[in-house]
């Protein structure tokens, strides 16, 4: 798992990865319910025909306890999505049952003979870890369940050399299993990824367009407003750009957005939204700035952006700023708002930051 991380771009691999634990978890969740449900019934079974078949030394009510646990803890993997929360969840059912089997086969003079299903769990479980350490320790508990029935058992040395032999081809046989299993949701993974990035974001720039930064400045000023906290939106438009296009072609204005769209990428703190609004228009939200704080990054921006050659000169940007009222204001009145303190840049010559409070 970790090195097919390693094909994730490294600029922001942390945050890719738990993305992927996360779409792991949601993808893998149910199927993992459903094995152990399915575990815990085949449990049921088992503690029912030894009660019928044998004369087990432990009452049927014992070798039923493990069942409370068992059941409960897969009533909670199905609400469970946390990568974290499921992966221990996980764990921890495969030790329950294994401490369940070796508990069904206490008395039994061949309880040797109940090594074979110990042998097929790690295939079985191969498919439910989502992480590398997570399949290493399933892997070990795999490897040493069985062995109580085998060393309490009337089992000689060649059997005990036998079982690990065959647990250590059915471990080599999960790890392969897991591999492939691994790559397919990975590759599934990025392809999701790049479909949503290709819904989502602007072709030429990479910013957010203009309907998914609404939708997500929704999201994020319902959270500033229920933290409390101020926020503020910028909006900017390049200065001069129809002259760039008409006099040197629409792949010298391409360059120059793709230019500026990087600059602002760069300014951005984590939790900034940036959309492109229109041709040359852009908006990014600021949560947690207020208006004087917001004004000075804006003219930091501005500075940065004259860093841009364009063909004919330094491009520059007149930008608006507007902080976001106390009341539950949209995000397009905040949009419309920015843009006549923008335009108010625009009358006063270019290239200069204007704020408003109104």
């Amino acid at each position: 798992m970790h090195d097919l991380l390693d094909h994730l771009p490294r600029h922001d691999d942390s945050l890719q990865q738990r993305d992927y634990r996360r779409y792991l978890a949601q993808r893998m969740g149910p199927m993992i319910h459903a094995l152990m449900l399915v575990a815990t019934l085949v449990y049921l079974v088992a503690v029912v025909a030894s009660s019928v078949l044998q004369r087990p030394m432990l009452s049927g009510w014992l070798r039923a306890l493990p069942l409370l646990p068992l059941a409960l803890v897969t009533l909670s993997t199905r609400q469970a999505r946390r990568p974290h929360l499921l992966s221990a969840l996980t764990l921890l059912f495969v030790v329950l049952l294994e401490v369940s089997i070796n508990l069904n086969t206490f008395g039994n003079p061949h309880r040797q003979t109940m090594v074979l299903p110990g042998l097929l769990l790690p295939v079985v479980s191969s498919v439910i870890w989502l992480g590398r350490w997570d399949f290493v320790a399933g892997m070990i508990v795999c490897a040493l369940g069985p062995l109580p029935m085998l060393l309490l058992g009337n089992s000689d040395d060649v059997q005990v050399v036998q079982y690990l032999i065959y647990m250590a081809v059915a471990i080599v046989l999960a790890a392969v299993l897991r591999a492939f299993m691994a790559r397919t949701l990975f590759e599934q993974f990025r392809l999701e990824r790049r479909l949503r990035e290709q819904a989502n974001t602007d072709g030429l720039t990479g910013l957010l367009l203009r309907n998914r930064f609404l939708q997500l400045s929704r999201l994020a000023l319902a959270d500033i407003r229920h933290r409390g906290l101020p926020a503020c939106v910028l909006y900017l438009d390049a200065d001069h750009f129809k002259p760039l296009n008409d006099d040197f072609g629409h792949a010298a204005g391409d360059a120059a957005l793709i230019a500026m769209a990087g600059t602002m990428r760069r300014q951005m703190r984590p939790d900034d939204l940036i959309g492109r609004i229109g041709g040359e228009e852009f908006a990014m939200l600021m949560p947690g700035l207020d208006l004087a704080q917001a004004t000075q990054r804006a003219e930091q921006l501005r500075l940065a952006i004259h860093a841009i050659q364009r063909p004919d000169g330094r491009m520059s940007v007149s930008i608006g700023v507007v902080e976001c009222r106390p009341d539950d204001e949209a995000i397009e009145t905040l949009l419309i708002r920015a843009d006549r303190a923008m335009r108010q840049a625009k009358r006063a010559g270019r290239d200069r930051v204007a704020s408003t409070v109104d």
